[in-house]
């Protein structure tokens, strides 16, 4: 049984789906504390400063504790979750028919062990079609998601090619968790 010290549905799903026993408590940082503009050095700092907040909360002596983060990088911008419409709509068009990347960073801490990990998974998309970024952003599927993007669901057909795992672009490479629990 591990902690997992987030708030995501989509990181509890790929817990759930690869038979980890897990509860979510997740945190409050505060990611606009955060400057820098760089992708890798944003997650690190947004995975290291939920980490810290839960450490002291909730330790790791009873219960190994997981926490991640992800953000989305296309043309060279940082992406982070969208304010609104607008902001999802002007990042699904940045991404459109571009080479999009992932950036997912997890610490593991328990007893005896402490992993931290950044992983990256980079596709290169098709054109988007008009009308489904237009439906996608309605339904709010977009909402919630680095990036606006969802490579599981709305970019699916999109994909022209991806290197890395598709569960660090849904927030939490599992493949590599696997080794540590």
């Amino acid at each position: 049984m591990i902690r997992l010290g987030s708030n995501s549905p989509t990181r509890a799903k790929i817990l759930e789906e690869h038979t980890i026993n897990f509860i979510q408590n997740g945190g409050n940082f505060d990611e606009d504390t955060i400057t820098t503009k760089n992708p890798k050095s944003f997650v690190y700092e947004a995975t290291l400063g939920k980490y810290n907040e839960l450490i002291k909360k909730y330790g790791c002596e009873d219960m190994p504790l997981l926490v991640a983060d992800s953000v989305v990088t296309s043309n060279g911008e940082l992406l982070r979750k969208a304010k609104d419409e607008e902001d999802a709509r002007r990042m699904l068009e940045l991404q459109s028919g571009n080479e999009t990347s992932v950036i997912t960073c997890m610490i593991y801490k328990s007893k005896s062990k402490e992993v931290i990990d950044i992983s990256i998974t980079t596709y290169q998309f098709n054109e988007f079609n008009k009308e489904d970024i237009e439906e996608y952003i309605k339904s709010g599927e977009c909402f919630g998601k680095a990036g606006a993007i969802m490579v599981e669901g709305f970019c699916k057909p999109y994909i022209k090619s991806v290197k890395g795992y598709e569960s660090t672009a849904m927030g939490l490479c599992v493949e590599k968790l696997r080794i540590f629990i």
